[in-house]
Order: C-alpha cells, then sequence, then structure tokens
C-alpha cells in the first residue's frame, strides 16, 4: 500500500473492543450518588476513549467534554470556554462557586470529562475541585479526569486523588488478548500478526492504533506518531500546524485558513476531531511531535495568519479574548494596544499577574503609540506590586508624567505608588509626605476621600488604631465616598475595632467591605477581623472554617495563598495545634518574606510562637530573629504579637521570669495603641506561662473587651493567682470545651503543681 492511501487509513477506525479495566471504572462510576475518578495513565494508553464508553455505559446523556490544551492553558478559565458563566469577578471562592454551579446545570447530571487535565490553567484547574467537592457533598455529575501520569501534575489537580475527593483508577496497557481483538477487528488487517503488534506497541493503545493505520513497525510511540504524520497529505499536516499555534479552532476558522476539502480530509483521517468547542487535534501528542519540526519562520507565519483569521469575528468569552490578544502579541504585526490594555484589566480582575503583567509589558515594549499607554503603566504596576516586586513596580510609576492628568488620574498613579512605598519599599515616612503632597493637588472630593481612606490603612498598619478608625468613620459618612475608599476604610475599621475590643462593630463593617467593588487582598484584613472576632467570642471551630475559606483552592494565586495560611496559623495556634500551624507558616512565611506586605512579619511572628509552644531552641530563636529583623512600622500593629513570640522564646531556654515579663510588656503595649482584645490575648499568654500577676492585668480591661474569651482568660488568670487547683482546673475543662486545647493543657499543668 502507497503512503498516501496508508495515511488516508483512519486512525479514528481503530476497532474498540471491550477492555477490563472499562468493567471496573464504570463500577466505581456507577454509584448513588455518583462517584468521581482520576484517570491516570501513561500517554496514548487509552484514557480519553476509555472516558468516553464508561461515559456512554452510565447512560446518564451526553457526557460535557473538558479538554486542556497548550494554548488555553495560558489563560484564565481557558478550558472551560463558553461552558462556563463568570460572575462575581476578583472574589475568587464566589467566582469559582458561580462556574462551578453553570457548568453543573449545563450538564444536567451527565457525566463531566476533563481531558489532558495537566493543562489546565490555574483557575480551570481549581473549577475541577470545586466540581470535585461538589460531587462529595451531595449528587451531581459523575467527574472523569484524565491525567497523564508520566509529567508532574499541578498541585490542585493532583489533590483530587490525594484528598480524597477522586478514585485514583491508573489506566493499565492493553494486555496480549486485548491486543489481538482489536487486530482481528480491524479492517482489512494488512497481515497483521497480534503477537507481533503486541511485542511492539506495549499494550500501548495509540501506537497500536498507529501501526494498524500505518503498516509500520516502529517500536517507539514518538516513532510510529513521525511516521502516521509522515504519510498525512501537506494539506493536512498544515490544519494540524495551525493547531499547534491555537487550540482549539472553530471549523470555519479552519476553512478560511485551508479549504473545506483539507479540514474534511483531516477529520477523516482522524489528525483532527471535533467537539462541541472547536476542533482539536486526534491526539495531544500529533501537535507535540509536530511541534518539534516547525521552525521559528514559519511559526511566526502561522501566528500572523491564526490571528488574522481570529480578528475577523468578536470574541465570546473572557478566555477567548485573553488569549486571542496573548496570541497577536506573539505576532510581528501592529497590535491594538488599547485592546491589549482592556486585556491585561481583564486578567487582573481574574486574578492572573502572571498574564497581566505578560500582556501590559506586552503591549508597552512593542514602541508603537496608543491612546491607554498610562492606564497599561498602572496595570503593569499593580501586577509587579501585588508580586512583592516593590522596585520595579516604583519605577515604571516613578516614568510617568502627570503633568495635565485630571484629579482621577492623579489617584490612579498616586495611590498605588504610595501603597507601594509604605509596603513594598517599607518606607512608610516617605509614603505619608508623598500622599501628604497629593492630597494638596487634588481638589475634587471623591479624591480626597480615597486619599484619607489610605490614611487610615496606614495608621492601622502603623498601630494608631484609633486614627485608623476615626478616619475610616468619616469616608464611610461620605455620601460620595467611590468604592476603593470604602474598601480601604472599611477593612481598616473592620481589623481596627476587633483588635480593640468593639466587636459589634465589625460585621457590618465587613459586609461594607466586601460589597465594594475593589476588595482585592483587602478580603485578608477583613478575613483577619472576622477571625479575630470569633475567637473572642469563643467559637473557635467557626473562626476555623472562616480561615479555611482563603486557603482553599479559590486562592491559588501567591501572595493570597500564603495569607490565607497565616489566618489559619493564627487559629490553629489557638487551638493549640501548634505542629500543624508550623507546616502552614514555613512556606508562607518564606513566600510573603520576598514581598513588602506586613503580613510578612506576622507570618514570622506566629512561626515563632509556634515553635516556641514546641519547645524548639534553635528554630524558634531563628524564626524570631527574622521576625524582628523585618518587623517596623508598616507592622506596628503586630508588636504586641512579636511580644508574645518573644515571650514563647525565652521559655523554650527556661526563662520564666524573662518569659513573664515579655509576655507583661506585650499586654501593656497592646494596651497603650487601644488594641485591648489583643492585650486581652497577651495577659492570658503571661497567665499560661505562670504569671500570678495577670489578673490584675486582665483586671483593668476586662469591662473594655466584654465577651467570653475574656471571661475565660480572667478565670485561669484569677484561679492562677489564688493558687486554687479546682479553679485552675475547672478553667482548663471551659478552655478545652471551648477548644482552646493549648491554654486548657497549661491550666491543667498549674491546676497539678498546685495541688
Amino acid at each position: 500500500m502507497s503512503s498516501k492511501s496508508s495515511a488516508e487509513s483512519s486512525a479514528q477506525s481503530t476497532p474498540l473492543v471491550p477492555r477490563q479495566a472499562l468493567e471496573r471504572l464504570v463500577e466505581i462510576l456507577d454509584t448513588d450518588p455518583p462517584g468521581g475518578v482520576a484517570l491516570l495513565g501513561s500517554e496514548g494508553v487509552g484514557k480519553t476513549t476509555l472516558a468516553g464508553q464508561a461515559a456512554e455505559r452510565l447512560g446518564r446523556g451526553d457526557p460535557v467534554w473538558v479538554l486542556g490544551t497548550a494554548a488555553l492553558s495560558m489563560v484564565p478559565f481557558g478550558a472551560f470556554g463558553s461552558l462556563i458563566e463568570i460572575h462575581d469577578v476578583g472574589k475568587p471562592a464566589a467566582l469559582i462557586q458561580s462556574a462551578a454551579e453553570s457548568l453543573l446545570v449545563r450538564a444536567n447530571s451527565a457525566p463531566i470529562i476533563v481531558d489532558n487535565a495537566r493543562l489546565l490553567d490555574p483557575l480551570s484547574a481549581t473549577l475541577v475541585y470545586q466540581l470535585a467537592l461538589e460531587a462529595s457533598r451531595a449528587p451531581a455529575s459523575p467527574l472523569i479526569v484524565n491525567v497523564r501520569s508520566v509529567l508532574r501534575a499541578p498541585q490542585v489537580v493532583s489533590a483530587l486523588w490525594e484528598d480524597g475527593l477522586l478514585q485514583r483508577f491508573d489506566v493499565p496497557p492493553l494486555d496480549a488478548a486485548e491486543t489481538a481483538a482489536i487486530v482481528a477487528a480491524a479492517p482489512g488487517r494488512r497481515g497483521a500478526d497480534a503477537a507481533t503488534m503486541y511485542r511492539h506497541s506495549a499494550g500501548n493503545a495509540l501506537h497500536l492504533q498507529l501501526l494498524l493505520a500505518t503498516g509500520g513497525t516502529e517500536e517507539t510511540l514518538a516513532g510510529a506518531i513521525d511516521r502516521y504524520l509522515s504519510q498525512l497529505p501537506q494539506p493536512v499536516r498544515d490544519v494540524l500546524a495551525y493547531l499547534c499555534i491555537f487550540e482549539p479552532l472553530n471549523r470555519d476558522h479552519l476553512v478560511a485558513l485551508t479549504d473545506e476539502e483539507t479540514v474534511a480530509k483531516s477529520l477523516e483521517t482522524g489528525a483532527i476531531q471535533s467537539r462541541d468547542t472547536g476542533v482539536y487535534a486526534g491526539h495531544p501528542l500529533f501537535l507535540e511531535r509536530l511541534a518539534t519540526s516547525l521552525d521559528k519562520a514559519l511559526v511566526q507565519r502561522l501566528r500572523t495568519a491564526v490571528a488574522g483569521r481570529l480578528a475577523t469575528e468578536p470574541s465570546q468569552t473572557p478566555a477567548d479574548r485573553l488569549s486571542r490578544t496573548l496570541l497577536a502579541l506573539q505576532c510581528d504585526a501592529p497590535v491594538d494596544g488599547d485592546s491589549v490594555v482592556a486585556a491585561t484589566q481583564e486578567a487582573l480582575r481574574l486574578g492572573d499577574l502572571g498574564l497581566a503583567e505578560r500582556l501590559a509589558r506586552g503591549a508597552l515594549d512593542r514602541g508603537e503609540q496608543f491612546s491607554r499607554q498610562f492606564e497599561a503603566r498602572l496595570a503593569l504596576s499593580s501586577t509587579l506590586a501585588w508580586q512583592g516586586r516593590g522596585r520595579e513596580a516604583d519605577a515604571v510609576l516613578a516614568a510617568v508624567d502627570t503633568t495635565g492628568l485630571s484629579d482621577q488620574q492623579v489617584m490612579d498613579w498616586a495611590v498605588p505608588r504610595a501603597a507601594n512605598q509604605f509596603w513594598m519599599l517599607s518606607e512608610p515616612e516617605r509614603a505619608t509626605a508623598f500622599l501628604n503632597n497629593v492630597r494638596r493637588r487634588v481638589i475634587t472630593p471623591s479624591a480626597r476621600i480615597t486619599l484619607d481612606a489610605l490614611s487610615a490603612t496606614f495608621a492601622m498598619n502603623a498601630g494608631n488604631v484609633h486614627h485608623a478608625v476615626a478616619v475610616a468613620e468619616q469616608v464611610l459618612a461620605h455620601p460620595d465616598a467611590p468604592d476603593m475608599a470604602v474598601a480601604w476604610a472599611a477593612s481598616a475599621a473592620a481589623l481596627s475595632s476587633a483588635r480593640m475590643g468593639h466587636f459589634a462593630a465589625v460585621a457590618p463593617l465587613v459586609d461594607r467591605a466586601l460589597s465594594s467593588e475593589y476588595p482585592g487582598l483587602l478580603r485578608f484584613t477583613v478575613g483577619l477581623a472576622e477571625t479575630t472576632t470569633l475567637l473572642m467570642a469563643g467559637q473557635i471551630q467557626t473562626a476555623y472554617e472562616t480561615a479555611q475559606l482563603f486557603t482553599d483552592f479559590a486562592e491559588l494565586a501567591q501572595p493570597g495563598r500564603a495569607i490565607g495560611e497565616v489566618l489559619l496559623a493564627q487559629v490553629l495556634l489557638a487551638r493549640g495545634e501548634a505542629a500543624a500551624a508550623e507546616e502552614l507558616l514555613r512556606p508562607a512565611s518564606a513566600t510573603l518574606e520576598r514581598t513588602g506586605y506586613s503580613w510578612g512579619p506576622l507570618a514570622l511572628t506566629l512561626l515563632a510562637t509556634a515553635l516556641g509552644y514546641q519547645g524548639n531552641v534553635p528554630e524558634s530563636a531563628k524564626a524570631l530573629a527574622r521576625a524582628q529583623a523585618r518587623h517596623g512600622t508598616k507592622s506596628a500593629m503586630f508588636a504586641p504579637e512579636l511580644g508574645v513570640a518573644r515571650a514563647w522564646r525565652l521559655a523554650t531556654i527556661d526563662d520564666r521570669p524573662g518569659a513573664i515579663t515579655a509576655a507583661r510588656d506585650a499586654a501593656r503595649m497592646a494596651q497603650r495603641s487601644g488594641q485591648n482584645a489583643i492585650a486581652v490575648r497577651a495577659w492570658h499568654e503571661a497567665a499560661r506561662l505562670g504569671d500570678r500577676r495577670a489578673a490584675a492585668g486582665l483586671a483593668q480591661i476586662i469591662d473594655a473587651v466584654d465577651c467570653a474569651y475574656t471571661r475565660m482568660a480572667m478565670e485561669h488568670a484569677s484561679a492562677l493567682a489564688a493558687g486554687d487547683a479546682a479553679g485552675l482546673a475547672a478553667a482548663a475543662e471551659q478552655l478545652a470545651a471551648a477548644g482552646f486545647n493549648g491554654a486548657a493543657e497549661d491550666a491543667r499543668t498549674q491546676a497539678e503543681m498546685v495541688g
């Protein structure tokens, strides 16, 4: 048979025969409620075919296919495209939840198959995790996720089976009998010997399929693919080349780039396949192998052709817009800089900082003039600052010519620059002076209100919580306060109020902050206000569940995930789970230490405390030294926590008097700064360390911080001061019942010593 006729033998015509693996897979999936499976296996072993067969056997309707591709892995929700509706942009947990709900409605209990999951972008992978969570909680669509086992999968993908949400199913190669059945049923057979085919293919389904289609004898899968590709007509290879650039493309685009006959022939040969979401390669490996043979000049010509064709139709989804824009920036042809800026801002709203930086730089580095260069610089500086690259962000903003800018433009430039100076560059005095200079320049009320809101946040971080609340209240009372000002002011007031012990004010402020359009990383400030309030109310389980919301897989991007882990670690320390807190805080502190966020010193402070609780002498000393080195005006609010960490560090070397003195100093520091709730906690730490005068300290502020935790701390400290063993035992029981197990153990030990 000629090469041409060999190429025209459809790879898709290989017969399907029953596999033992299929029966086991269907048994797992056909449960009530429906199960979920992660199919792992080497490339070409037959995961996709097996998933499709299993879905058909379930009889729950046509499956919804989600296919990961290289092009779509570069943009948020790329693999899902038009399959989902996107709402609540800027609020990761709500965004993922709404996307999952829209997909489940679309599936209507039919199976959802996620193919080539290693090529999912982070948000798509997060959405798959959410779908698995939904399936584990209530009846939903069966979920099948295909993962190539020879390559490392993203953490959120491997967590699907590691966290027990999906059952791992390792797809075995075809055995000799299954191979023989396929060879026997193959049209023409072309003199194929089953034993020889099995020896060459080693039971790999794709390898066997290609050997039957081409008549080859290659003993490697790569060799079999290369033969298959070489036997395809050149126009069909051209179709695959276009898909190397951008996959999927819809059929109309491929026809316009080639012709109808070529696309039909490509489908017939199995080189490509058509799905509801577009046309894909017949197998991902076809593109991986073909891409290695494309030279740079050809790739550029293909990119330009595809980008030009895509530009003839409006984009339909954010993923479509972002992927098209990214492709256009890779071409030699001029681009619409304004549309690139719009895409950059969309990427920022979706939380993809890497993509936003790439787009913004792409627009600015081309040297082409466009009207929104100012916005491009702002977007680029934001991506750099949020990644902790403060010096780079400041350089981008410093290059802006502010002559002739409107008040709103001045604000758009000044607010991120001041924030960057305060946190990322650790230059609070410079930031405050800069803010004052800008305030003298602007004249509109909304601009001045926004600057006041940012100054409230600066005051809070500097430990001046009373001033922060006073300024924030003025901002929030103004009827013309813009959303950005509301976000800054409400979040600062919420956390300041929680630390002051004004708990009734916290919930309304939290709601006000989260209702604004710009919550961003401020949602973590709000989260700390919530967990602080809940811990003081003695609701430790609710505090834990609240903190967990900031560490689920909706929070993948850094530094967000690390900050969320700090919130959770704070609750774990209150529960007496120091080792678990340490496990979170080590990587979180390393991540945050590279940024300028005040969360960095707090993470190191809590890490030192966790190590001190465990009596780890050398490690607690190292962590405390790092915390002290990073501490400054921008984290002065957390100075009492640093004092507590110092106390427990001294306790590790059996310096109890020094430890008690350090805890007392921390409590008094908190009182002087108006952070009475934190003072209560510090006095209780002193009691845990054996301070018989802690009760007197608590008595000074007990009326100002009326809550369950204050009462428990007072009972513990009072029993210690009185040498009352029964009282200490009762305090231990009360603390344990509320979930404060570390403090309960200390009270129990003290009761035994007194008794």
